[in-house]
């Protein structure tokens, strides 16, 4: 990993989460190999974009109140906040101040006082997200709990910052530092203003580097939830992972995987992780070629509203991955011609390289790290080859006759390029 951009890791108390249990659950799909053929990938992929975990085993767990981690293992102490600061910075909770929803409750934006917990006035202060366990939410108090653990202990620019926690009475709170653009999600499929290629790239960088920092601590954490809706940018763009709930201790020692119950979202869980219980950090970078893809082509990994065979962007895409012919018309319509050439063939690559069927075959995230790297700097833009072409057949036609004209095949050739029209073909 860069060194530049190595986090702090420190002893976890308990481990990372313990709303995971070993035990299968009744609702899981029964055990098969890990290595699965394309048939049995298909039956996944067409299944509904749902979240994968069962409301029963996420309730609130009256019988193991865990209390947060202590500070003193913790490097940056984690500021704790009554339920009333916390009122009052949000405003009461206003409705118009909310950010987002999720399984876990309303995120809602607020101020608080830069040298402490105290509420500040709109506007002055430190802007933060406060996000609001729901009382009868999906994810419960293990999941509250098992996010103070890992963002209270573990500390990188590509994971989002936990200010602090209010747990009082049936309350549970947790304050983060505000991150200005939102989610990745809202950038590539809720706004008319395409997200530039270069932007795409730096963001793709900047989560890769947040899972691969989890996955090579002295104390793996698996991930268990990346997606576009958890990937928070910054002003500038760079990405930081988010929402905690669902992660995971890794594997230690001379065991393979962890067996737990399958949690996460459809569409980007591992086929073998949803199908065996079977969790390795390879299932994270499965979730991972997901969002790649997403970026790439500015589809959702499921959405109903395609053609049938177009619904589930991985099952769609699997066959212009393997044919260099046809990458090109994997790439967002919106950009137009506004990407680099090799980029789009260097992530193609690497999205299918996550995608493998068998996780041993994909690579880790720090070989991910490395294959993203050098894309920031390309500037071998679509448009620049698009006029280059242009100007040479305008040079051909003003060559005298008896010249040499094209053959019919490269005539072809140039007609049919994605690089020699305005817009790309999306089939």
């Amino acid at each position: 990993m860069d060194d530049n951009n190595c986090g702090c890791w420190a002893v976890l108390k308990r481990g990372v989460c313990k709303s995971s249990v070993s035990r299968d659950s009744a609702n899981t799909i029964p055990r098969t190999s890990l290595v699965y053929d394309a048939a049995t990938e298909t039956r996944y992929l067409n299944a509904s974009n749902r979240e994968l975990c069962p409301p029963n085993e996420a309730q609130l767990s009256s019988d193991n109140p865990d209390p947060p981690p202590s500070d003193n293992k913790s490097p940056c102490q984690l500021l704790q906040f009554s339920f009333q600061e916390l009122k009052s910075a949000t405003g009461n909770f206003r409705p118009d101040s909310i950010l987002g929803e999720g399984g876990f409750g309303y995120v809602f934006k607020g101020w608080i006082e830069e040298n402490g917990t105290a509420p500040a006035k709109p506007g002055s202060g430190i802007t933060v997200a406060v996000k609001s366990l729901k009382p009868d939410g999906l994810q419960g108090h293990r999941e509250w709990v098992a996010e103070v653990d890992v963002l209270g202990q573990l500390h990188h620019p590509n994971l989002v910052k936990l200010i602090g926690y209010c747990i009082e009475d049936d309350q549970r709170l947790l304050v983060y530092e505000f991150m200005t653009r939102g989610s990745l999600e809202n950038h590539l499929f809720r706004r008319t203003i395409p997200l530039p290629w270069s932007n795409r790239i730096k963001i793709a960088l900047g989560a890769a580097k947040g899972l691969a920092f989890l996955h090579g601590g002295p104390e793996p954490v698996i991930y268990r939830d990346f997606k576009t809706s958890n990937i928070l940018l910054d002003s500038e763009y760079n990405a930081k992972l988010s929402d905690f709930g669902l992660a995971k201790a890794g594997p230690r020692g001379d065991k393979t995987h962890v067996s737990t119950r399958v949690v996460g979202t459809y569409g980007y869980a591992a086929p073998e992780y949803v199908m065996t219980g079977h969790l390795t950090s390879k299932s994270d970078v499965y979730s991972f070629g997901v969002v790649l893809l997403e970026i790439l082509t500015g589809r959702r990994s499921m959405d109903k509203k395609r053609p049938s065979g177009e619904q589930n962007l991985v099952a769609w895409a699997r066959s212009y991955l393997a044919d260099k012919r046809k990458l090109y018309q994997l790439v967002d319509p919106r950009l137009e011609l506004h990407y680099s050439l090799k980029g789009v063939q260097k992530v193609s690559q690497l999205a299918y390289n996550c995608l493998h069927r068998d996780p041993k075959s994909r690579p880790t995230m720090d070989e991910v790290v490395k294959v993203l790297t050098p894309l920031q700097d390309l500037n071998d833009l679509a448009i620049l080859s698009y006029h280059s072409r242009l100007s040479q057949q305008g040079r051909r036609k003003k060559k005298p006759e008896g010249s040499q004209q094209l053959s019919n095949a490269q005539s072809k050739s140039i007609r049919d390029s994605p690089l020699n029209t305005g817009k790309q073909r999306c089939r």
